[in-house]
């Protein structure tokens, strides 16, 4: 990345409601900390509840957006608010597990004009229920990832393969998946059996979103590579 002066401030807005027995939700701090550490940053991030994000709400205070595990959220639509106003707004966006479902559904429904489009863990007899029980559910699984070459998130990673773990058990229903990923959306990850763990949007400087949960491996030392993009992405946008 360009150097940035070490005094740049980056505002990181957390989309989720927050759990302190959410283990992705111990994780986030202390991934954002290594990635401040990393870049030489002063990285600030804010929880945003989603009971508590409205049309007044100061989204434009931050400089990236990151939609985090433990759905379903209090407030569903206070959730998609501000994944449109990321999409719309050019901002980095980040969404892992529920943020990727949710992800998905805001993408749905607003560009796609998929207005029934619904979430199958609130709405699960819904005509058009975009988000299913997955075949396995992926509730502390461990599994390898191929990733699209060229791919913002195989450029994170600088590898076309890795290993990311889940607490996960909805992903995006097959019967729709098809007509989802045929216009700016796109797929850049796939498990070992071929199904869809990673999308981004083509056109936008940086949104991708995950079904898995890059977050944990701080837990271990580690920093996320796709958190350090997140953060590095915000720098180059900030005026």
């Amino acid at each position: 990345m360009d150097a940035v002066s070490p005094a740049t401030e980056i505002r990181i807005a957390l989309i989720g409601d927050y759990d302190p027995q959410v283990t992705a939700h111990q994780a986030i701090p202390v991934a954002l900390g290594m990635a401040a550490e990393h870049s030489g940053l002063d990285v600030q991030f804010q929880w945003l509840a989603t009971d508590h994000i409205h049309a007044d709400t100061p989204l434009d205070t931050f400089d990236g957006f990151w939609c985090v595990p433990a759905s379903p959220y209090r407030d569903m639509n206070g959730a998609l608010r501000a994944i449109r106003f990321a999409r719309e707004q050019q901002r980095p966006f980040l969404g892992t597990c529920g943020g990727f479902q949710h992800a998905v559904l805001e993408y749905a429904r607003n560009v796609l004009g998929w207005a029934d489009a619904e979430h199958g863990e609130t709405s699960p007899d819904a005509a058009r229920a975009l988000l299913t029980p997955l075949t396995c559910s992926l509730v502390e699984a461990v599994d390898s990832i191929r990733l699209v070459e060229g791919s913002l998130i195989a450029k994170a990673y600088e590898k076309s393969e890795i290993h990311e773990g889940y607490r996960c058990r909805y992903g995006v229903n097959p019967e729709f998946e098809q007509a989802l990923l045929n216009h700016q959306l796109t797929a850049v990850g796939h498990d070992s059996i071929g199904d869809l763990r990673a999308v981004e949007l083509q056109g936008h400087p940086f949104f991708v979103a995950t079904l898995f949960q890059p977050e944990r491996a701080a837990l271990k030392g580690t920093l996320p590579p796709l958190v350090r993009a997140l953060i590095e992405a915000c720098a180059r946008q900030k005026p």
